[in-house]
């Protein structure tokens, strides 16, 4: 697993656990806790990608959710939206008909806040708990095992699970009842959005005015206007290197979210709707797996 920052783990008793999901995302997570010593199996639509992560980290890889979730004590999932979430979840080989009374299902999804509640729900008549726990950090952030985890759901089955998830994260906290974690999550791209979009905008400028911009970057990132942003993705702006990172589609998706949200809530999101757009553009340019600061090609 490719990580430049090996860390350490803190000492928790080995727990059976599952990881449904092993994307970009989900095959370092999953990997880590292996590395912290659970005992992990692995579901994924593709089995060769399953088998692959198998070899590596030396654990089983299962044919269904149902069978992968088969006596673990913690499912984890991370997958593409709503209705994957459904699909490996619900339904004769879902997990929830394979896990065990009073077992956890831990989603890392970003999906809506509509389908934790459902989820949510689903859990308590069978007997189990859900908890919603998008995040943020992106794949260096789960290669590096530091991930910002967003929770909701009920504070016990959250108690019991915290120990286990810090194999992967930074911070893992609990911020409301279901679907707390999802809105918060929603919060965190809206941030995110103005912040490219501005960047963008300063880059660009900038550059017009025949400053050098890694330079000028340099000395107001030591200031008001530093951001994870500008640290993180401001030279590569400058280079037009966008071939990595958190791309455009997924962006794309999670901003849909967040302004569906915002139609129910009655929110006013004009800024958030307007980069929703310029996303589109970017798509339209063919940039939909360019990372989100390809904002800036607008510009040039």
């Amino acid at each position: 697993m490719a990580s430049t920052n090996p860390r350490s783990y803190a000492a928790t008793p080995a727990r059976k656990v599952a990881f449904l999901g092993l994307g970009v995302m989900g095959f370092p997570m999953a990997g880590h806790l292996a590395l912290a010593g659970h005992e992990v199996t692995v579901y994924n639509r593709s089995a060769a990608k399953a088998r692959a992560w198998g070899e590596e980290f030396r654990g089983r890889a299962a044919a269904t959710p149902r069978e992968a979730a088969a006596g673990a004590e913690f499912v984890f999932c991370c997958v593409g939206n709503d209705d994957d979430l459904r699909s490996v979840v619900l339904g004769a080989d879902g997990a929830f008909a394979g896990m065990a009374a009073d077992a956890v299902f831990v989603d890392h999804t970003t999906a809506s806040a509509d389908v934790a509640r459902e989820l949510h729900a689903a859990a308590r008549a069978a007997g189990l708990h859900f908890v919603d726990a998008p995040v943020s950090g992106g794949q260096a952030g789960a290669q590096n095992g530091m991930l910002t985890v967003m929770c909701g759901g009920d504070a016990a089955p959250f108690a019991r699970v915290e120990p286990v998830a810090q194999a992967f994260s930074r911070s893992f906290v609990r911020l409301g009842e279901s679907g707390a974690g999802q809105l918060a999550k929603m919060v965190n791209q809206i941030c995110i959005a103005g912040l490219v979009q501005g960047l963008s905008e300063a880059i660009a400028f900038g550059q017009r005015a025949g400053l050098d911009m890694e330079q000028v970057l340099a000395v107001i990132g030591k200031g008001a206007a530093q951001s994870w942003q500008m640290d993180n993705r401001g030279k590569t702006m400058v280079e037009g290197r966008f071939d990595f990172g958190f791309a455009v589609d997924w962006m794309r998706k999670d901003l849909g979210l967040v302004l569906d949200e915002a139609r129910r809530n009655g929110a006013r999101l004009p800024v958030t709707a307007l980069v929703d757009q310029f996303y589109a553009d970017v798509q339209q340019a063919g940039g939909n797996r360019w990372d989100t600061s390809s904002l800036i090609t607008r510009l040039k």
